[in-house]
């Protein structure tokens, strides 16, 4: 792995090691009970934040691109993935949502050219299995609806994971703004749902609204971005396989902020699902060298617009 690909896997990391700290958050800061306004509020004040600091809005076939994106990766992820943690046993939704990078080596077979092999799908069922010895606990019903949800959410953002990188982003757009655009509708399309569900928003105090701050900013606006930047330059398998970090982060955090022990099975769990992680990251010859001329030539026609707009500015 070379130092440009090490450097980009690492950013790309940073996103869903943050998403990791979404459950601390929203037991620690946020008021109970509120999933879909917790969606929408970290969605769609990020997504309108980064509209008005890029200036840019869809044209052409992207407004219903970005609306289809949008959808995908938060608005359907975000309710889908909250309802199968309320009615899943503890665990479960991130057990089942650990399949992503399978629903994404399927996914990417059929849209994006990536055959999958032997070795992905043996990574993907080891990223599953350490994610179930971290997280799992035996209790609770088996809840239909909970295991459909979380499968529709896992689905929803390989889905998405999958569309960003089938359709790239319009010239001269860059990751930053396509976060904007989906964020906004995403969270547009969470607002009607969260109001008609669970009615007006709860009154917020100063602790309330730090951890909306840190969700909408840290948790959506940076991670998306790292994310969605991430997905242009590695492989939609490789992408996807960072998403156990996660649970991982999650278990971390309750450990080390929560007092939450950690079984001996656990952190086998965790040797388990860290090492799938960078398996994950090993990409086939043909797909590394696709995936680099990709961002070479982003970066070429970066270089050329910022040489034309030096030009201009001489004259």
């Amino acid at each position: 792995m070379n130092q440009n690909r090490l450097v980009t896997v690492a950013l790309t990391a940073l996103a869903p090691v943050s998403w990791g700290s979404t459950y601390f958050v929203t037991t620690q800061f946020l008021p109970a009970d509120r999933p879909l306004f917790t969606g929408m509020m970290r969605a769609l004040p990020a997504g309108l934040a980064l509209l008005a600091l890029t200036r840019r809005l869809p044209r052409g076939d992207w407004w219903w691109k970005a609306a289809v994106l949008g959808a995908l990766n938060i608005g359907a992820f975000f309710p889908l993935l909250f309802l199968s943690a309320y009615r899943l046993p503890g665990g479960m939704a991130a057990v089942i949502g650990s399949v992503g990078p399978l629903w994404v080596a399927g996914l990417a077979a059929l849209f994006l050219g990536e055959k999958p092999t032997l070795r992905t799908l043996l990574t993907g069922i080891a990223a599953a299995l350490g994610v179930s010895l971290v997280v799992l606990k035996a209790a609770g019903a088996f809840d239909a609806i909970g295991v459909i949800a979380a499968l529709g959410s896992s689905a929803s953002m390989s889905a998405g994971t999958v569309f960003t990188k089938r359709w790239g982003r319009p010239e001269g757009v860059g990751p930053l703004v396509l976060t904007g655009w989906q964020l906004t509708a995403g969270g547009l399309l969470i607002a009607p749902v969260a109001f008609f569900v669970e009615g007006a928003p709860p009154a917020l105090d100063g602790r309330n609204i730090a951890g909306y701050v840190y969700l909408a900013l840290v948790n959506t606006a940076v991670a998306y971005w790292l994310w969605f930047r991430g997905i242009g330059r590695m492989t939609a398998t490789s992408v996807t396989f960072l998403g156990p970090l996660s649970p991982l982060t999650a278990a971390v955090i309750g450990w080390a902020a929560l007092g939450q022990a950690l079984a001996p099975v656990q952190v086998l769990g965790m040797a388990i699902a860290f090492g799938a992680t960078l398996a994950g990251q090993v990409t086939p010859k043909k797909a590394a060298e696709s995936t680099q001329s990709f961002s070479s030539a982003e970066d070429n026609q970066r270089e050329l617009s910022m040489d034309v707009t030096s030009r201009s500015m001489r004259r």
